[in-house]
């Protein structure tokens, strides 16, 4: 028997995926009778039935479905080398990095990376996910932790810190506070509960409860900033909401955070000189990274 073409394979995974032959036809820019003409090459190919029509859309045969687990696995795997190949060039760098990070920290200081290297392509992929290296094309990560993950290179930037802040107008109502009559204020909570953490470095009780509770950052900082209360901020995050005078810091006081950020990346990054560069870039940063 001849190698069976991988447009036909293709078209059978994707068609027993959806169980629709229209949908998997969308999918692949097919019209559904070309799909259906590699669909019966197939067939004819292996002498058996794959799909059969069933009333609401298409199901696996017995055959079908053992040629799917023998196929589909491996065909994910050539499409994800494919893909990473495709953007994994010496003039092109995929970064992946949390949403808040990206706007409060990266973005700001793009310019002078852009500017210094314009040769370079640049993909950021913004996103809470954690990147597995190994199956997505993603070249380098910044996260935010205790800089040890497996099967990663890291390399710390530069610590996290944090801070209570409020916007003018609660300002000019309450005043700053005394390190002591900052538990009287309207506090806002987080679920780490890091004022607990706060009071137990710098003295005093956290109060029996929060004026409101946030279980994200920005959002936490967005709330101290219309007024709604006092959040102990990441310092990272909420400096552009600081110099734009939204927020104001109520003492001079910083906790270090239990976590800190790092660049990750994996061992084929090593030898890839755009990340060289963007590497090399991010810690000079870091390094005036107040």
């Amino acid at each position: 028997m001849s190698r069976l073409p991988l447009d036909q394979i293709d078209a059978f995974v994707t068609a027993a995926r959806l169980r629709n032959l229209t949908r998997a036809a969308e999918a692949m820019h097919l019209t559904v009778s070309a799909l259906s003409h590699r669909m019966r090459l197939l067939e004819e190919r292996l002498g058996q039935r794959l799909l059969a029509r069933g009333p609401r859309g298409v199901e696996l045969t017995p055959a079908g479905q053992r040629l799917f687990d023998a196929v589909a696995a491996p065909l994910d795997a050539i499409e994800n080398a494919l893909q990473r190949l495709s953007l994994h060039t010496d003039h092109m760098v995929t970064l992946s990095l949390i949403p808040s990070m990206a706007t409060a920290w990266l973005v700001p200081r793009l310019p002078d990376f852009l500017a210094a290297h314009p040769e370079l392509g640049l993909n950021l992929q913004s996103s809470t996910h954690v990147v597995d290296f190994e199956r997505e094309p993603v070249d380098m990560a910044l996260r935010l932790g205790g800089g040890r993950w497996p099967g990663v290179r890291s390399e710390f930037l530069f610590h996290e810190w944090l801070a209570p802040v409020a916007s003018p107008k609660l300002v000019e109502k309450y005043g700053k506070p005394s390190l002591a009559a900052l538990p009287k204020l309207p506090l806002l909570g987080d679920p780490a509960n890091r004022w607990k953490d706060w009071f137990g470095y710098f003295g005093g009780e956290p109060p029996a409860r929060y004026v409101a509770q946030f279980d994200d950052t920005e959002t936490l900082h967005q709330a101290a900033a219309q007024g709604v209360g006092v959040a102990l901020a990441r310092w990272t995050l909420a400096e552009p909401l600081i110099k734009a005078g939204r927020l104001v810091p109520l003492t001079k006081k910083r906790l270090k955070a239990g976590f800190a950020h790092y660049l990750v990346y994996p061992e084929r990054s090593v030898a890839h000189p755009g990340c060289q560069k963007m590497r090399q870039w991010l810690l000079d940063q870091a390094a005036v990274q107040p």
